[in-house]
């Protein structure tokens, strides 16, 4: 198989040590890597120092996207057996996709219960990789039910408990629905964004609800038959017309994590023009893409055999970025999701 297709491609040498499972105290502490595409050179910032890196008349797209307490530990109504609930995609009449645990055991006609009856739902039936659909009953506001009775969908890696809620959201997060937080926006704050706006540079948002494409992780040895979960999608009319306008000017578009780029290559023309949509995307980056709006990329590490670490290694090239998470092991940066930032310019 040819160089750069193989799952074993993408894997890199992780100490444990280094899987950050707490914030920083100050969102935008944490250490910035920047890669130079032109340089081929490795430069070790502080994520505050992004403002160097930017320019006036680029364009900062970030995911404005929520995330919602997703998790919920309930118990069957017939035996009392504990019963995990991810949420994962809200469908119509009260009914979700979502991830079960143990997933055998939540069978169609299963009922589970919630904080004591407060909320309850009943196993529709099985959906595509073992998902389940589930419609729920309560009274009340639904959100408010969740709020109350869910947990942050924290990755798997991270063992410590979350203090606050707020550190898994960016400081821009305003459209709930998503199972994971869009990470490379949690180094921004809101004086940081201030700064760069009066440096010139333009930010406009887009949403993106993160979902199972995050937890799931690949599973095939050749990539190319991996396939993606679809997630959804909006970009207004103003945020097409910011990004189109810095395009006909000649900025940079900079996109603020994976979930920003992928939603950009979605509906990008040929030309890297975006227009007003909405709607489900799937696309999977990998190395061999060309890439039609998105000039530069702020993200974090991600992990070993990932199709986030596909999708970085497609704006840049695989080897050099393996070269870079080396030296990232070497320098003891943090990694994944309440880790340390990269900037690829």
């Amino acid at each position: 198989m040819e160089k750069g297709y193989k799952l074993s491609d993408y894997d890199y040498e992780l100490p444990e040590s280094l899987i950050a499972q707490t914030p920083l105290k100050d969102r935008s502490a944490s250490r910035l890597m920047v890669l130079n595409r032109e340089q081929r050179s490795i430069t070790h910032r502080h994520f505050s120092d992004i403002l160097e890196f930017l320019k006036a008349g680029d364009c900062l797209v970030l995911n404005d996207t929520k995330v919602i307490p997703a998790r919920l530990y309930g118990v069957k109504e017939e035996t009392g057996a504990n019963v995990e609930v991810v949420l994962l995609k809200q469908m119509e009449d009260n009914c979700w996709e979502v991830m079960t645990r143990p997933g055998k055991k939540t069978k169609p006609g299963v009922k589970i219960s919630f904080g004591d009856g407060r909320l309850k739902c009943e196993v529709k039936s099985v959906a595509d990789g073992g998902l389940r659909i589930i419609k729920f009953e309560y009274d009340g506001i639904f959100e408010e039910i969740l709020d109350e009775l869910g947990q942050m969908p924290l990755p798997p890696y991270i063992t410590e408990k979350l203090e606050d809620k707020d550190r898994y959201q960016t400081v821009y997060a305003k459209n709930r629905g998503s199972a994971a937080a869009p990470t490379a926006g949690l180094h921004f704050t809101n004086d940081l964004l201030k700064k760069i706006k009066q440096k010139g540079v333009e930010i406009v948002y887009l949403t993106l609800h993160v979902g199972l494409g995050t937890f799931r992780p690949v599973k095939v040895e050749d990539i190319k038959t991996h396939k993606m979960h679809s997630e959804f999608y909006q970009i207004s009319k103003e945020t097409a017309d910011i990004i189109n306008k810095t395009k006909q000017n000649g900025g940079r578009i900079i996109s603020v994590g994976t979930t920003s780029t992928r939603t950009l290559e979605t509906v990008a023309d040929e030309n890297g023009l975006i227009k007003p949509t909405n709607g489900w995307t799937d696309i999977f980056i990998y190395p061999g893409y060309k890439f039609k709006a998105v000039d530069a990329l702020i993200t974090n590490f991600h992990l070993p055999e990932s199709t986030l670490l596909m999708l970085v290694s497609a704006i840049y090239d695989r080897e050099e970025v393996l070269k870079a998470y080396n030296e990232a092991v070497k320098e003891k940066y943090r990694f994944f999701s309440f880790g340390d930032a990269m900037f690829i310019e």
